[in-house]
């Protein structure tokens, strides 16, 4: 049977080649062998501080190449299991949000329709609604689980409805997102008023901030997210600055006080067991990335998602137990 993995890095130096994610061969083309395919979304026009994310998947994918197959802290050999390529990138058009819209939904459709995963490297958060777009044709509305320092349910930034930081309320508005199983982890920072976040509660969504996060802990806040999404298909997006600055200071808006990397990779590393339909990893800019700190951190965080794919696919083909006469 065929099946795509990582080249050997024994046998090819990590420095030869293009650059995909964990050396991953460049396909353009689907077929059924697919698990995964990583993709990515070089969008910023939807920023409103710093601009720059359209290089994030460059960057992720730059560091990416110090990636090894075997996951020690899962116990799993990944690549024994699932088989992903990296799609390249889908084409944006700068400045122009609505008509990026269309191409990520045109670009993803075919992706989604074969059951493959989808991993997308952002690009800013604006993106994610072009992704649920396509993903809620298959699937339905799909419960969100969002690591973010921001809910980015405003309702508008200057008078217009599109951007980053009103994605979910679009979301929402559309129909694309299952609200009842919904959950935001790592809110923080100042605000436009008392009522944002309660804002973002109002439409459905269950919110956490990192205060709360800090005051519960991993191990209960994974026993939150577990039973809030329950077991219908869930997107999971990841915005890097759910990260504190000194983990990830290269991206658009950052927030002092945020989550480790540490944390932020054992709540990933838990969240076995819930059906992904796909993820996205948002927000980095490399410009602001001084020694590729953010970059090492969101390609970890990706190579985990990989992970998360590949004991779901072990689990679905474990051999039954045979029970005795």
């Amino acid at each position: 049977m065929m099946k795509y993995q990582p080249k050997d890095s024994f046998e090819s130096p990590r420095f030869c080649g293009p650059r995909t994610f964990m050396r991953l061969p460049f396909m353009e083309q689907l077929d059924e062998h697919m698990d995964f395919v990583i993709t990515g979304i070089p969008f910023d026009t939807g920023q409103s501080f710093r601009t720059g994310a359209r290089f994030g998947p460059e960057a992720i994918r730059d560091f990416s190449i110090l990636l090894r197959p075997y996951n020690p802290v899962q116990d799993i050999n990944i690549f024994d299991y699932v088989s992903g390529v990296d799609f390249g990138d889908i084409p944006v058009i700068p400045g122009y949000i609505t008509e990026t819209y269309e191409k990520i939904e045109e670009g993803m459709a075919p992706i989604v329709e074969k059951g493959i995963i989808p991993i997308v490297l952002g690009g800013d958060h604006s993106i994610t609604l072009g992704e649920l777009r396509a993903i809620a044709k298959k699937y339905g509305p799909v419960a969100l689980l969002q690591f973010d320092a921001h809910s980015d349910t405003w309702d508008s930034y200057f008078g217009k409805k599109y951007n980053h930081g009103t994605v979910f309320r679009r979301a929402i508005e559309e129909g694309l997102l299952d609200v009842s199983r919904s959950i935001q982890i790592g809110m923080r920072g100042s605000l436009y008023g008392p009522t944002d976040l309660q804002e973002a509660r109002d439409l459905g969504l269950e919110l956490y901030t990192t205060n709360d996060f800090k005051r519960v802990g991993v191990e209960n806040m994974l026993d939150i997210i577990h039973q809030r999404v329950g077991s219908g298909p869930v997107f999971l997006s990841f915005d890097i600055d759910f990260l504190d600055p000194v983990y990830a200071p290269g991206t658009g808006t950052p927030e002092v006080s945020g989550v480790s990397i540490d944390d932020a990779l054992a709540l990933v590393r838990g969240l076995t067991g819930i059906d992904f339909v796909g993820f996205d990893l948002v927000e980095v800019l490399p410009a602001y990335d001084h020694g590729q700190i953010t970059a090492a951190a969101a390609s970890n965080i990706v190579y985990e998602f990989i992970a998360l794919i590949a004991l779901a696919k072990k689990n679905r083909i474990q051999p039954k137990m045979q029970v005795a006469e």
